[in-house]
Parts: structure tokens; sequence; C-alpha cells
């Protein structure tokens, strides 16, 4: 286990995601600066289950992903904006004192190597996911690259499951959900049932 930064969000972040930031906080101005002072600067990022990231005072779960920070930028005194990369899934083992910013004991979570992805599972919610935006363009009367959205998830294999999740308009909830499968195998049937949520909802909509 490694003792790292931690960034409680109200959203959770999904591996393979881009993840920009404004950073002005005081405790994060100081994490900020510590993890820029590391060879490859990154921090953990959590769902906030209760509360919010400003003041402190929330209650955060223990399943989350490592922030890896490509750009930074100062624009004002003690402010910043980053442009972060989600990376590999955590653990927290253990959550530390939050002075002066929060901070956990964690360990890399990889999926269990003996529960794959069934690849036609996949194939089959991306023809799902495929008639789902053919069916919102239609009715919004404008045309979707429904195919070409979907597709476009499988250039980082690893994550494609994310990816294909990051293309859902689905919640938080569902998200760690998503994260928190212990296997590709349960991740795809996490990522099923929230499709089927969001076409329910979409149709239910569409009837109104």
């Amino acid at each position: 286990m490694t003792v790292s930064p931690m960034f409680p969000l109200e959203v959770a972040m999904l591996p393979g995601q881009e993840l920009p930031l404004r950073i002005f906080e005081p405790r994060y101005v100081a994490m900020v600066g510590d993890c820029m002072a590391m060879p490859e600067p990154s921090f953990g990022v959590v769902l906030i289950s209760a509360g919010r990231e400003v003041g402190g005072g929330d209650r955060r779960c223990d399943v989350g992903a490592r922030a890896s920070i490509v750009d930074c930028q100062e624009f004002g005194v003690s402010k910043y904006r980053l442009l972060c990369v989600m990376g590999e899934r955590i653990r927290v083992r253990h959550w530390l004192d939050d002075a002066p910013y929060p901070r956990a004991e964690i360990e890399p979570w990889p999926d269990d190597p003996d529960s794959p992805a069934d690849p036609a599972r996949i194939r089959d919610i991306e023809d799902r996911m495929v008639a789902l935006l053919d069916r919102i363009g239609e009715a919004r009367g404008t045309p979707i690259r429904s195919r070409e959205i979907v597709e476009s998830a499988g250039v980082d294999p690893e994550n494609r499951l994310y990816a294909l999740a990051s293309r859902l308009p689905i919640g938080p909830a569902d998200r760690y959900s998503l994260l928190s499968a212990p296997s590709e195998a349960a991740r795809v049937e996490v990522l099923s049932e929230a499709l089927d949520t969001v076409a329910a909802m979409v149709e239910f909509q569409l009837s109104e």
C-alpha cells in the first residue's frame, strides 16, 4: 500500500476519462504543489457518497481511480488549472488525517483475471447503444453518428467498458457500481442493466 493525496468528487470518474479541474481551495492548492514535486504527479479520486468536496465534512467511497496530472497551469495567485487523465482503479484501505489535505493508504485494484468479459455480450451492448442513440436522433430530427460514437470506445481496449459507459447519461450511483464491479464480466452486467434503465427512461420521455 502507498499513501496518496486524495481528491473526493461528487462524480465517479472512470479509468480512461479526462478530468479538468480548477483548483483554488487552499488545501488542494497545497496538494497540487506536493503532487507537482513528484516524479509522476498523481492523486486518487473517489466519489463522495454524502456532503460536498468544498469545506470537508464529506463521506467518501473507498473505490476510485488514480488521476495523472498531464497539464498544470497557474492562473492567478494560488490558483491552478489541471488536466488529468484517469488511470488504474484503486481501493482505499485506510483514510488518514485530512491535514493538510485528504490522504489515504491505497492499493491498485485490478480486475479478477479469471472472469473476463464475453465479447459477444460487449457487442450486444454496443448494438443496443447504437439503437438507443439512433432512437434519440430520430426523435430530435437530427441524425446521430451512433455507430461512430460507440466504436470510438474501442480505441482503448483496456478501458473499453468504461469508455462505453462514459457515452451514456448514467448517474453517479451507476457509474460507481460499474467502477466497483470486481471483474470485467461483472462490469458487463452492470453496464447492461444501466443501459436498460436509460433506454426505458428515453422511451418514457418520448411517449409523453
